[in-house]
């Protein structure tokens, strides 16, 4: 697998960039911004988008979504509980100063437990709500992988201070979904270092 991990955008958020070597289909999870970056990530390792996943909708996340299926033709997924913070995307723009980016309903919205990804690169959509009502999380085990978004962070855990935030179904989701994991699985969080579930569940203070 080939897994390029970069920060995009004034809030730092972690674009992943998943491809399989054989077949050079790639899966890009979280373009919020720096569209050039993503594309010459793509050419670099000669790369074709089948798919673009949406962990939530908040700017930072989604900002570059739609710019990237009108260049590459491939589906955007999220989930459609998220709806409501796209609606308010002009406000999300109005917190940080930032230009408003043209945004769209998901192409499909993948249900708890769906398979996604592309040709020799399966994920499995894990619904974990609590950062916001939509936030999902993606899995692939074969891969020891976790995309966590912003529901779960080396130290940390997703605010929840936003619309559609609720801690203690943030706490609920991470204890329900993530911490069963096994333990060497890498998570990949929405900003900041890679971390494992292990490490998380051992000395997280937010989930003691």
């Amino acid at each position: 697998m080939i897994r390029e991990t970069f920060p995009v955008g004034l809030l730092q958020c972690n674009c992943t960039i998943l491809g399989d070597e054989t077949s050079r289909e790639a899966l890009v999870i979280d373009p919020g911004y720096d569209i050039p970056r993503i594309l010459a990530t793509l050419a670099q390792h000669q790369l074709t988008v089948r798919q673009i996943a949406v962990t939530h909708a908040h700017i930072d996340h989604i900002a570059s979504a739609l710019l990237l299926k009108q260049i590459t033709g491939a589906p955007i997924l999220y989930n459609q509980a998220d709806l409501p913070l796209v609606a308010m995307i002009a406000t999300q723009a109005g917190w940080f100063d930032l230009p408003v980016p043209e945004v769209a309903p998901p192409d499909h919205s993948p249900a708890d437990g769906e398979q996604i990804g592309v040709t020799g690169l399966d994920a499995t959509v894990l619904h974990t709500p609590g950062h916001t009502q939509g936030s999902l999380c993606l899995h692939l085990p074969a891969e020891r992988l976790l995309l966590a978004g912003d529901t779960l962070f080396a130290g940390s855990v997703g605010r929840t201070d936003l619309p559609g935030g609720n801690h203690r179904q943030l706490l609920t989701s991470i204890a329900d979904r993530l911490l069963p994991l096994p333990a060497d699985t890498v998570v990949v969080p929405g900003h900041g270092p890679d971390t494992s579930i292990g490490r998380e569940g051992a000395t997280n203070p937010f989930l003691r």
